[in-house]
C-alpha cells in the first residue's frame, strides 16, 4: 500500500484533460513536421529537375528546352532504341514529320509536358518542349513581356535555326495556342500540322483574351477590376500580369487532375505576362489560312468550356477535330494516354 498514490474525482479529471490536450497538440505538432517535409521534398525534387535540365542544356547547345533529358538519359535511351529498334512500331516508317514541338499554355512552362514527353518519346517520335518567355526556367521578367512577339520568341528562334528540308507539328495548349498561330502566319512551311490543346485559335484580328471572355468577363471589365492582376510596374501605372490564386488556379486548371500534378504546378507556374493576352493577332488567308489545324476538346474543361471550344472550331473549322472525355484544362491531364493516342493518329494522317 505504501507504493500506492490516491488521487480524488478533480485530480484524475484535469490529468485526464492533460493527456488529451498533449496528446491533441503531439498529433498537431506531427501534422505540421510531415507538412513542411513533404514540402521540402517536392521543393528538393523541383530544383533537382532544373539543375538537371540546366546541365543537358549546356552541354547539349541546343535551344530546345526539352524537360528531363540529361546526358546520362540520353545515352541510356540511345542504347535502349539501339537494342530495340526492330521493336519499334512499324506505323513510324510511315510518318514523314517525326519531331513534335509542345508549347505551353498561360503560366505554365516546358515541365508541364513530361507526361506527354515521355509516352512520345518511348512511341519513337521526337518531341521537343520550350519555355516561352518569362516562362519555366526562362529567366525573364514577366513584367516586361509585353507582346506577344516577344512572348513567341524561343519558338520563333527554334523555327528560324530549323534546317529548310525539315518540318515539325506544333502543339499548343491554352493561350499558347496564339503563339502556334502566330508562328503558322511567320514560318508556314516549316510547320506540317498544327495542334491546338483546348486552346485559343483565334481568328484574324482577335486577342488571345476574347477566347475567355465568357468565363473571366470582357477584357475591359478585367484590367479593371480584376484582383488578380499585378503590377510590376507599380500600382499607379497599367497591370503588367495575372496570377490566379491557388484556389481559382485549382477550379479553372486542375478539377480532375492528380495531387501530386496540382503540387507541382502550384510551386512551378510564374505570372501570366498580360500584354501578350491583349495582343491581336494579324491572320492572312495565303499564309495561316493554308495550314494544316487540327484541335483537341477537352470536355470537362472548367477554363475553356467546351461550348467555348465548339465555338472556335466552328468559326475557324480546322481539318480534324479529337476530343478527350473527363480531361479539365491541365496540360498534364488525367488521361494522358488519351492525348498520346491523339498525337501519334494526327502525325499519321497524310
Amino acid at each position: 500500500m505504501g507504493n500506492t498514490m490516491c488521487m480524488t474525482k478533480k485530480e484524475i479529471r484535469e490529468a485526464g484533460k492533460n493527456g488529451v490536450g498533449s496528446s491533441s497538440r503531439r498529433m498537431e505538432r506531427s501534422k505540421r513536421r510531415s507538412l513542411l517535409e513533404e514540402e521540402l521534398l517536392h521543393r528538393q525534387a523541383l530544383s533537382m529537375a532544373i539543375q538537371q535540365h540546366q546541365l543537358s542544356q549546356r552541354f547539349d547547345g541546343s535551344i530546345s528546352r526539352r524537360v528531363g533529358s540529361t546526358s546520362s538519359r540520353r545515352r541510356n535511351d540511345l542504347t535502349d532504341q539501339q537494342a530495340s529498334s526492330k521493336q519499334l512500331p512499324e506505323f513510324l516508317e510511315n510518318i514523314k514529320t517525326k519531331k513534335i514541338v509542345l508549347i505551353h499554355g498561360e503560366g505554365f512552362g516546358a515541365w508541364c509536358w513530361y507526361k506527354t514527353i515521355a509516352l512520345l518519346e518511348e512511341t519513337g517520335l521526337v518531341p521537343t518542349a520550350l519555355d516561352l518567355t518569362g516562362s519555366g526556367i526562362d529567366l525573364t521578367n514577366t513584367n516586361n513581356v509585353t507582346s506577344l512577339e516577344a512572348y513567341s520568341k524561343p519558338l520563333i528562334d527554334y523555327l528560324e535555326n530549323l534546317p529548310e528540308d525539315e518540318k515539325v507539328i506544333l502543339v499548343g495548349h491554352s493561350a499558347g495556342g496564339a503563339c502556334v498561330s502566330y508562328a503558322l502566319e511567320h514560318f508556314p512551311t516549316k510547320i506540317a500540322k498544327a495542334v491546338f490543346l483546348c486552346a485559343t485559335m483565334v481568328s484574324d484580328g482577335q486577342r488571345p483574351f476574347d477566347v475567355f471572355a465568357e468565363e473571366l468577363g470582357s477584357a475591359e471589365l478585367f484590367t479593371q477590376e480584376s484582383k488578380f492582376l499585378t503590377y510590376g510596374n507599380g500600382k499607379d501605372k497599367p497591370a503588367t500580369g495575372i496570377m490566379f490564386e491557388k484556389e481559382q488556379m485549382h477550379g479553372l486548371y486542375f478539377n480532375q487532375s492528380p495531387t501530386k500534378d496540382v503540387a507541382l504546378a502550384m510551386v512551378s507556374m510564374r505570372p501570366i505576362p498580360l500584354g501578350p493576352m491583349m495582343d491581336k493577332l494579324s491572320l492572312t488567308p495565303e499564309k495561316y489560312g493554308t495550314s494544316r489545324r487540327f484541335y483537341i476538346q477537352t470536355l470537362d474543361d472548367h477554363a475553356l468550356s467546351p461550348d467555348v471550344q465548339e465555338k472556335l472550331v466552328r468559326v475557324n473549322p480546322p481539318e480534324g477535330v479529337f476530343k478527350i472525355k473527363g480531361s479539365d484544362h491541365s496540360p498534364f491531364f488525367s488521361k494522358p494516354q488519351s492525348l498520346h493516342k491523339i498525337l501519334v493518329e494526327i502525325a499519321q494522317i497524310p
